[in-house]
């Protein structure tokens, strides 16, 4: 997959947006990090996420991405000539899943 034009939305104290960073970061994908202003939010986060209007959002050659875990999943898949972020091992994927899941959740 071509990296083309890859754009984060995201709003810098914010976890879930740094979760998408470091999946950027370890799949060295090239991408431009828009800061979010939640007072005044941009025409692009209403455009790309209607539903819930929040950040983190990756923007791939036009298309949005929502939800931090989602987002992650689709780097990995997208760029999967890179080496993959989550283990190859059913069961161990599984227990980064989890995990993944129980940091949002506590």
């Amino acid at each position: 997959m071509e990296e083309n034009n890859v754009v984060l939305l995201d709003f810098w104290p914010s976890s879930y947006g740094m979760r998408v960073k470091i999946a950027l970061e370890e799949k060295r994908v090239s991408y431009e990090c828009r800061q979010e202003d939640f007072q005044a939010k941009s025409s692009l986060l209403l455009e790309m996420n209607p539903v819930y209007k929040t950040i983190p959002v990756l923007v791939h050659n036009g298309k949005s991405i929502c939800e931090s875990l989602n987002i992650v999943e689709y780097i990995d898949e997208a760029w999967n000539h890179k080496p993959s972020l989550l283990p190859s091992d059913p069961y161990k994927r599984s227990i980064a899943k989890f995990w993944g899941d129980y940091i949002d959740k506590h």
